[in-house]
């Protein structure tokens, strides 16, 4: 366990503390407290409007994903054993995958250097407005007013607000930006808030008490707090707010997993695996591994910071990715996937229950700030299931599903996109979706597609010419055949490429409709020059 205390080379701790006593004006009352230095009253949060009410309980009743236990062999193979599960677990959206017990990777952010210097950024969310708020237009009052009510609903430990936050823009509702916290000061943090709403604690004395005496203090099951969840969620209790460290590039922060070592001999095995996050994108198999480009968030993993109630709403991945998501240490998260087969169906019910929010913003769902509860979408016909991730476990999200969660308490996860060759097809759906919605790509489908091909065709004439190489480690033949994935997906480009070119040959000059509409008969895709001709 990583120790506690402060670290001696830690850069001005004083003056850290003494900033964080104030959080949009309400200062964290130090006086009865004996000890100037005393941290576990600095880290006590002050006031708080939400407490537990254990009978209105809103706990879901949904059925769980599926829980998949890979053999030492299968687990060798990352991307293959994620292809081999696809056509199960696709038809609930997600999956929690248990790694082999010989798979225990260290975790250098518990090293004391992470723990106590690496200082990350928060995000203010609230819980009880994730779902019933009123559109932000009808909330607007005069600034400075808005700015005295919120002094007064500002409630837990630390620093500043940013000024250019999401969530000072008028036009739309999001997350603040919070507090900077180092993970030692987190924890403590996120434990106290939990013990503050959940203990119900009768005095001062006897919370610092137990804590001084290391007493272990009772804490509420998963599913006693996956209920009062959705009870705030639903608007049953007051304001509550929280901070989660979400969105966290491990190229600046740091990753979770052991990376590569210039040093052969000092390599760490785990630093090769291919179930460390920081490789997994690159792995042969996955189409990212044509991406030129270390995107962030994409192929550069994130890490997530959470404590009791901080939340992901529902969403998608970009590009309809697969995602996979390892968590660290902590207590549980608790994930909701929609099949992807049924992602119009959520959108719609999500449009139908929260009309007025998205007549206000027709790309709520791209903002991640909306939770709609598991209960009305499966009262309206949509298959909704659950996972509870713990320490040591992956979840693996799959194309087009929509998933949401929260966190039991703290831990630390960390994210990755990845992308088998099936994925293809999910890919083109969005690049034309997003094509419809006037909305960036982050990758370019196209040059992924043609890269894939070309690395296909290669693998095809080395098989021709030596056949004890099979069909190659990641099945080519069969992703190249007549019906194969990869075949279907550079026809459909092939097609939507030709279309688009006779719709400019028809705008660009009127005279060569003809010559034009030879396009469509041509098994060849070149191009159709100025003038109408091959």
């Amino acid at each position: 366990m990583v120790s506690s205390s402060a670290s001696p080379e830690e850069a001005g701790p004083a003056r850290r503390r003494e900033k964080r006593r104030m959080r949009g004006g309400a200062a964290v009352s130090l006086d009865h407290c004996s000890s100037r230095n005393c941290e576990e009253d600095f880290y006590r949060p002050t006031t708080t409007c939400g407490k537990w009410h254990p009978g209105e309980s809103q706990r879901p009743e949904i059925d769980d994903a599926p829980i998949f236990t890979p053999t030492e062999e299968e687990f060798k193979d990352a991307i293959g054993y994620i292809s081999s599960i696809r056509p199960q677990a696709e038809k609930y959206g997600i999956c929690r995958i248990i790694p082999p017990s010989s798979w225990r990777p260290p975790c250098p952010l518990k090293e004391k250097s992470f723990w106590e210097s690496m200082e990350f950024n928060t995000r203010v969310q609230q819980v009880d407005k994730l779902q019933n708020r009123e559109p932000t237009k009808k909330r607007a009052q005069p600034r400075v007013q808005r700015k005295r009510k919120r002094r007064k609903r500002l409630r837990f430990g630390m620093t500043h607000r940013r000024p250019n936050s999401r969530a000072d823009s008028e036009d739309k509702f999001g997350f603040q930006s919070g507090s900077d916290f180092t993970l030692e000061e987190f924890h403590k943090y996120a434990d106290e808030f939990k013990q503050e709403y959940f203990g119900m604690k009768g005095s001062d004395e006897i919370f610092l008490s137990e804590i001084k005496n290391h007493k272990k203090i009772w804490e509420p099951s998963v599913e006693e707090i996956e209920g009062e969840y959705w009870r705030i969620v639903l608007g049953s209790t007051g304001e509550v707010e929280v901070d989660y460290g979400a969105d966290l590039d491990t190229a600046t922060f740091g990753s979770g997993f052991a990376k590569l070592s210039s040093d052969a001999n000092m390599q760490d095995p785990y630093s090769v695996s291919c179930w460390n996050l920081n490789n997994l994108p690159r792995l042969p198999g996955s189409v990212i591994s044509f991406e030129d480009e270390d995107i962030s968030g994409v192929v550069v993993p994130w890490l997530y910071v959470g404590m009791c109630f901080s939340s992901f709403c529902w969403h998608v991945e970009d590009h309809f990715l697969y995602s996979l998501n390892y968590m660290h240490f902590g207590e549980p998260k608790v994930w909701y996937g929609v099949p992807g087969c049924e992602a119009v169906e959520l959108e719609e019910s999500m449009r139908k229950n929260l009309p007025k929010l998205f007549e206000e913003q027709p790309d709520l769902l791209h903002e991640l700030v909306t939770q709609l509860s598991p209960s009305v979408l499966k009262s309206e016909g949509v298959s909704v299931y659950r996972a509870v991730q713990k320490p040591g476990e992956f979840v693996l999200t799959l194309p087009r599903a929509y998933h949401s969660g929260f966190n039991s308490g703290f831990n630390c996860a960390e994210a990755v996109n990845v992308a088998p060759v099936d994925w293809l097809p999910h890919g083109q759906c969005a690049v034309e979706l997003y094509r419809g919605q006037h909305r960036k790509t982050s990758i370019s489908h196209d040059r992924l597609l043609l890269k894939t091909a070309k690395a296909a065709v290669k693998q095809l004439w080395m098989n021709l010419f030596d056949w004890k190489s099979g069909e190659g480690k990641y099945g080519w033949l069969n992703t190249c055949g007549k019906d194969g994935v990869l075949t279907s997906a550079v026809k459909v480009v092939a097609w939507i490429l030709l279309i688009l070119e006779l719709i400019i040959c028809l705008l660009n000059d009127k005279h060569t409709h003809n010559i034009c509409f030879a396009i469509l008969d041509k098994s060849s895709n070149g191009g159709c020059s100025k003038g109408g001709e091959w």
